[in-house]
C-alpha cells in the first residue's frame, strides 16, 4: 500500500502527463451571438463593433465601421428614433446605452476632422467587373434611401447618377424635417461626402418617365427612391375665408425665401410626427397658440413619445378625442369623439368652437408615382410600389425603396433600404444573386452575468433652453463631448460576444485556457479542460456555452 497519494509523488512539471480532459462530459465553446441592438437596427449597422472601437477611443475606426452600413451618421444621430436602444439589454440593468448619441458624436467628429472615404478603383482590387464592365445606375430621389444606395453602389464600383426634382438634395430630410432637429450644414456636409465619391448629382431634374430616362441615357439599372412628399388632404366643410394648408407644404416652404403667414392661433389636424413638427414650427413662426387636434387618445398617437414631450414643453396644446367638422375664418367647429370597443373613434354629437387663424393638415403623405405610369409590369397597391425580397419591382432592373414601398417611413429604414438595394443591384448587374449570410442566435439578457458591470446611468444630452427653443430654429438637442461619448460607449456590455476581459483565463482551475493575443481571443486546451463550466458561468457577456461531449 502506497504511503502518499500518487499526485504528490510527481516531479515538478510532470503533472502535464495527467490529461484530465478525459474526465469531461461536456466542453466549453466560444460563441458569437447577435446583440439585440444590431438585430433591431433597420439600417443593419454592426453597432456592437463600432462601439468596441469607440470605447477604446479610436473614433475614426468606429466611424469607418459605422460608414460601412450607414453613410449618414451625423444625420441619423439626430433623427433616428433608435429602436436599438429600446432593444438594448442594459435597460434591464439601469438605462440603455446611448447608441444614438454616440453615433451623432462620431458623425460630427468626422465632419469636424474632415474624414473621408474613397471609392475603389479597378487597380485597387475591387474584384471582377460584371459582364460588359461596371454598371451605370440611375437613382431617382436624393433622400436617405437614394443617398444610401448611391454611396454603396459607388463603393461597389458602379457609376451612379442621382436625379432630384427639388433644387437642393436631401429629399424629405431637407423639406420635411425642421432645422431645429436637423441643421442644414450637417446635412450638406454628409451629402457632399457622398458626392465626392464620384456620384453625379443632378438637382432640379425631375424624372417624368422612368423608362424613357433609362433608355435615353443608357442606365443598366434604376433605383426609385421617391419620398412621400405629397400631403394627404381630407374634406373639411369650410367657408371661403378659411385658411387651410397641408403640413408637408408648410415644412417645405421653410426652405424657400420666406416663411408662410399662419397667424397667432394655429390648429394642426393629425397625430403623427409631422403634426408635431408642424405645431412646433408654428410656435417658432410666432403663433401664440398651437393646438394639435387628434381623433384618438395619446396612447394611440402614432407620434413618438419624445416628439410629443418636446412639443408639450414648447407650449403646444393637445386636444385629444376631437375632430374638425367645419372651418370658418378665425374659428373651427370641433366635435368630441369617443373610442368604441375596437379603439375606433366614434362621433358623440357634442360640439365646441376653437379659435384658429389657420388649419394645418397633417394626415399622412403619399409619393408621386406619375413617373411609373408607363411601366405595366410594375404593381402599385394603395399608393405603394410592390417589391420582391431584393427590392426589385415587377420590371427587371428597376428597384424601389424608402417611403414608396410598404415599410415604416423613417430615415433609418430608408437608409437600410438603400444599402440592401445596392447589394441586390450589384448582384443583378453581375448576373448573380445576393445571398445574405446566416444570422447568429440572439444574445438574450438571461445569458449575461451582470454582476460584473458596475452601475453607470446613461448620459443625458443637453438641450437648448426653452426660451430660445420657441423663438429660434436653433438645434434643440445638443451632442456629447469626447469625455461623455467615451463614458457612454464604455457602458456597452458586449452582449453575446467576447471582449477579452480575461475572466475565463483567470478562473479556469485547470489552466486550460490560453490567450492568443489582442483581438484574437482565447483557445481551450481540451487535453486538460475537465468541463467544469466555471468559465461559462463567469463570462460577463454570455460568449461561452457548454456543449455535450461527442
Amino acid at each position: 500500500m502506497k504511503e502518499k497519494p500518487f499526485a504528490i509523488t510527481l516531479d515538478v512539471g510532470s503533472s502535464l502527463a495527467n490529461r484530465t480532459g478525459a474526465w469531461r462530459t461536456e466542453r466549453p465553446e466560444y460563441v458569437d451571438r447577435m446583440p439585440p441592438c444590431n438585430q433591431a437596427c433597420p439600417a443593419g449597422e454592426n453597432i456592437q463593433q463600432w462601439l468596441f472601437h469607440a470605447e477604446s477611443g479610436d473614433y475614426e475606426s468606429a466611424w469607418r465601421q459605422l460608414m460601412r452600413d450607414n453613410p449618414l451618421p451625423a444625420v441619423m444621430g439626430r433623427v433616428c428614433y433608435h429602436p436599438c436602444e429600446t432593444a438594448c439589454n442594459r435597460v434591464q440593468v439601469d438605462n440603455a446605452v446611448g447608441i444614438n448619441s454616440i453615433e451623432r458624436f462620431l458623425g460630427d467628429e468626422a465632419i469636424k476632422r474632415g474624414w473621408t472615404i474613397e471609392a475603389p478603383s479597378v487597380s485597387s482590387g475591387m474584384g471582377v467587373p460584371p459582364a460588359g464592365g461596371w454598371g451605370s445606375v440611375l437613382v431617382v430621389g436624393s433622400g436617405p434611401a437614394g443617398l444610401s444606395a448611391a454611396c454603396h453602389l459607388r463603393l461597389l464600383g458602379h457609376e451612379v447618377t442621382i436625379r432630384e426634382a427639388q433644387e437642393k438634395p436631401g429629399g424629405m430630410m431637407r423639406y420635411g424635417i425642421p432645422r431645429y432637429r436637423l441643421p442644414r450644414e450637417v446635412l450638406d456636409a454628409e451629402i457632399a461626402r457622398i458626392e465626392a465619391l464620384g456620384v453625379t448629382l443632378e438637382p432640379g431634374t425631375k424624372v417624368d418617365d422612368v423608362l424613357a430616362a433609362q433608355r435615353e441615357d443608357g442606365f443598366d439599372a434604376v433605383f426609385l427612391a421617391v419620398g412621400a412628399g405629397i400631403g394627404k388632404r381630407a374634406y373639411i366643410p369650410a367657408g371661403d375665408s378659411a385658411r387651410i394648408l397641408d403640413a408637408v407644404s408648410l415644412l417645405g416652404s421653410m426652405e424657400g425665401e420666406g416663411p408662410p403667414l399662419l397667424g397667432r392661433r394655429v390648429a394642426v389636424y393629425g397625430g403623427g410626427n409631422t403634426a408635431m413638427d408642424a405645431a412646433r414650427t408654428a410656435r417658432r413662426l410666432g403663433a401664440t397658440e398651437a393646438v394639435v387636434v387628434y381623433r384618438r387618445t395619446r396612447d394611440r398617437m402614432p407620434a413618438h413619445d419624445i416628439e410629443v414631450e418636446e412639443a408639450l414643453e414648447e407650449g403646444v396644446r393637445m386636444k385629444w378625442l376631437s375632430t374638425i367638422k367645419h372651418a370658418d375664418e378665425g374659428r373651427l367647429t370641433i366635435e368630441r369623439m369617443k373610442l368604441d370597443e375596437s379603439g375606433f373613434p366614434q362621433p358623440t354629437g357634442e360640439f365646441e368652437e376653437l379659435q384658429a387663424d389657420s388649419v394645418v393638415l397633417a394626415l399622412g403623405q403619399d409619393s408621386d408615382l406619375s413617373l411609373l405610369r408607363d411601366v405595366p409590369e410594375l404593381a402599385v397597391d394603395h399608393g405603394m410600389v410592390q417589391v420582391a425580397e431584393g427590392l426589385m419591382t415587377g420590371r427587371q432592373g428597376i428597384f424601389a425603396g424608402g417611403d414608396m414601398v410598404p415599410a415604416e417611413r423613417t430615415v433609418t429604414v430608408a437608409v437600410g433600404h438603400g444599402k440592401k438595394a445596392a447589394r441586390h443591384i450589384d448582384a443583378y448587374l453581375r448576373g448573380t444573386a445576393n445571398e445574405p449570410g446566416g444570422k447568429h442566435a440572439p444574445a438574450t439578457f438571461d445569458r449575461l452575468n451582470t454582476w460584473y458591470y458596475s452601475d453607470a446611468p446613461a448620459t443625458v444630452r443637453p438641450r437648448l433652453e426653452l426660451a430660445r427653443r420657441v423663438s429660434t430654429f436653433d438645434e434643440v438637442v445638443e451632442g456629447l463631448d469626447e469625455s461623455t461619448a467615451l463614458f457612454e460607449a464604455r457602458r456597452c456590455m458586449s452582449c453575446g460576444n467576447c471582449f477579452e476581459c480575461d475572466n475565463c483565463y483567470s478562473v479556469c482551475p485547470d489552466n486550460a485556457i490560453t490567450k492568443l493575443g489582442p483581438g484574437r481571443g482565447f483557445a481551450i486546451d481540451l487535453d486538460y479542460c475537465k468541463g467544469c463550466g466555471l468559465c461559462a458561468a463567469e463570462c460577463p457577456s454570455g460568449a461561452i456555452e457548454m456543449v455535450p461531449e461527442e
